[in-house]
């Protein structure tokens, strides 16, 4: 499969390029600066330099001919979300591309509080622990609400997205639950390698094609 990777220098974005190379697929990894993508120079792996994500003429060159996108940009900080959010104008753009280039399917990631509460979680998450982390990520949450609705608004895509909840720089394990339309209950953190696994593992199933799955460890 011939995939695109937006955000390909951040903790999943990195993840998913090694091992969507891993399993044979060809990559190509939209940056800023190729210098953050640490990754080996090989035949399967293209690095295409993007200065402005929002330029939707940009983004065509490193669209034609592949077959699905994997988005994983996001804000670094809740005050670059409120000063200058990326993932919702950025989203807006890869969206408008994707259907100029004729690419159907597009993997997304979100955010666990994005989602309704798991059913399965006890009261003082539900009350106090969510509500305070909505609450104080609010910029960075509201950016990728614009996102989701960006996506989930867009016809003739083949669209899922990812929630995760607070990721994790360790090893990955290969394991992660997931929940369709729905938090993974007691489900607190992923390690960024599993993110990347079960962004490769659904993009092949059709079962998650229109909505949002929440995963986590």
């Amino acid at each position: 499969m011939k995939i695109t990777v937006f955000g390909a220098t951040g903790g999943v974005g990195r993840e998913v390029v090694r091992q969507a190379l891993a399993a044979g697929h060809e990559v190509t990894a939209v940056v800023r600066d190729p210098a953050r993508l640490d990754a080996p120079a090989q035949e399967r792996l293209r690095v295409a330099v993007v200065k402005d994500l929002t330029d939707e003429s940009a983004l065509l060159p490193v669209l034609a001919g592949q077959d699905a996108v994997v988005s994983a940009l996001g804000s670094a900080s809740n005050k670059q979300a409120r000063l200058a959010p990326v993932t919702g104008p950025a989203l807006r753009a890869v969206v408008a591309a994707m259907r100029r280039a004729g690419v159907e399917r597009l993997m997304a990631v979100s955010a666990a509080p994005l989602a309704p509460d798991a059913k399965g979680d006890g009261l003082l998450v539900r009350k106090v622990g969510y509500p305070l982390l909505r609450w104080a990520l609010r910029d960075l949450y509201a950016d990728l609400a614009v996102m989701e609705s960006v996506i989930a608004e867009a016809s003739g895509l083949r669209w899922t997205v990812v929630r995760p909840p607070r990721l994790l720089n360790r090893l990955g394990t290969g394991y992660y639950r997931r929940t369709l339309d729905g938090n993974v209950p007691g489900g607190r953190v992923i390690a960024r390698a599993d993110v990347a696994t079960a962004l490769l593992d659904i993009l092949s199933d059709p079962a998650s094609e229109g909505h949002a799955v929440g995963v986590a460890a």
